[in-house]
Order: C-alpha cells, then sequence, then structure tokens
C-alpha cells in the first residue's frame, strides 16, 4: 500500500482529492508509520481538499496525532481491526453490506474492479472490498493516466456502487467505540469527505 504525501494548501481540487484517499488508504491499511505520522504532527490544520466542510475534521485529525503517541496508535489498530479472530470493527465492504465476509458484494465489486483493468496486488492480503483497497482505487480513477479509466463518469459509478452504500455505518462503528481515540478522529474526517464527494457526484449527475 503506498502511503500519499500531506501537502500544504494550494492543490487543484482534483489533486487534493486523491491524496487525501490515498492518506485514508494508508491509515486504514496499517497501523501508521512514523513518518506519517510525522507529517501529520505537522500538518497545516487548514483543510487538505477544497471545501470548508473538511476543516473542523481534518483538524482534529491532526490535534489527535499531536495528543497520541505512535506506539498508543499503533496499538489502538490492533485492538480495533487486528489480532486473533473477529475485530472489534470490521474494514471490509462486504460485512455491512450483507452481515458476512467474502459474499456476493465482494464478487460484485471483483468484476468492476476487473472491468476497470485494475487488480489485487499479491502482496496485499486483504480483500479487495477492504476500505483502504477502496481508497486506492479512488485514487487512482481520479490521479491515473488512462483517461479512459480515470475519468469522474468510472469515479462516480464507483464510488456509488462500493464506497457510499456502507462506509458510514463503519465510521459509526469506529466513532461509537470506546477505545478509539485517533481512530474517532480518523472516521470523523472520513465520513465528512465522503459526505463531500457524495455532494459533488450529486451535482455533477443534477448537472447532466
Amino acid at each position: 500500500m503506498t502511503q500519499a504525501p500531506i501537502s500544504s494548501a494550494g492543490l487543484d481540487e482534483e489533486t487534493a482529492r486523491a491524496e487525501l484517499y490515498g492518506l485514508l488508504a494508508a491509515l486504514y491499511y496499517a497501523p501508521p508509520t512514523g513518518e506519517l505520522m510525522a507529517q501529520l504532527r505537522v500538518a497545516v490544520t487548514e483543510a487538505p481538499a477544497a471545501g470548508g466542510f473538511l476543516e473542523e475534521p481534518w483538524r482534529a485529525l491532526v490535534g489527535a496525532a499531536r495528543e497520541i503517541e505512535d506506539g498508543s496508535i499503533a496499538a489502538e489498530y490492533i485492538t480495533l481491526f487486528g489480532g486473533v479472530g473477529k475485530p472489534e470493527v470490521y474494514l471490509f465492504g462486504s460485512f455491512y453490506l450483507s452481515g458476512f465476509l467474502n459474499e456476493k458484494p465482494l464478487a460484485a465489486l471483483r468484476a468492476d474492479i476487473a472491468e476497470l483493468g485494475l487488480a489485487r496486488d499479491d502482496a496485499m492480503s486483504e480483500t479487495e472490498d477492504h476500505f483502504a483497497y477502496l481508497c486506492e482505487v479512488m485514487r487512482y480513477l481520479i490521479a491515473g493516466d488512462d483517461v479512459a479509466v480515470a475519468n469522474l463518469t468510472r469515479q462516480q459509478a464507483f464510488f456509488a456502487a462500493h464506497v457510499q452504500p456502507w462506509v458510514l455505518l463503519m465510521c459509526d462503528a469506529l466513532q461509537a467505540h470506546p477505545k478509539a481515540r485517533f481512530y474517532a478522529a480518523v472516521a470523523g474526517l472520513t465520513r465528512a469527505f465522503v459526505a463531500v464527494e457524495a455532494q459533488g457526484f450529486d451535482m455533477l449527475e443534477n448537472q447532466a
């Protein structure tokens, strides 16, 4: 899983969207590295993507990064998402859409990913409906070089089919969990960003 750099204001909106998807992918895929946490702690507290709606949740995330040590954040990740057996909070879309892992929603997702010409990296141990993987796909659809695939139409379709239907349920679970501190802030930013994305796609649809 590649790690997106955290940039200051001044980026164009599409680059900022891609970077934010990349940041979320890195935060949800594994305990964040010391390098990533160091970047977060010195980040400007203005929102990294267009729209004042992201300002407060971004400030909360940077504040949490500054308040909580790397070791505690790594331990929190393992408590919430790792360990042996059932995790405290699932990061897989099929669980929220069907109640089980590896169900029909995952098969539909794999078909859509194949249609985009993408494939899961063999080094990735998780299934494709892991939220981090979906963020990486969205980042590619925004920032990829192949305009036949990386375009707004594809972004809207993938987001509506595979992100929007369940991700707020994941955010609810995280923000309600008593052991979530840093990841409650991550969930807050996720919730706000998904809302901004949904609004943007709705406006695009209404203009069509």
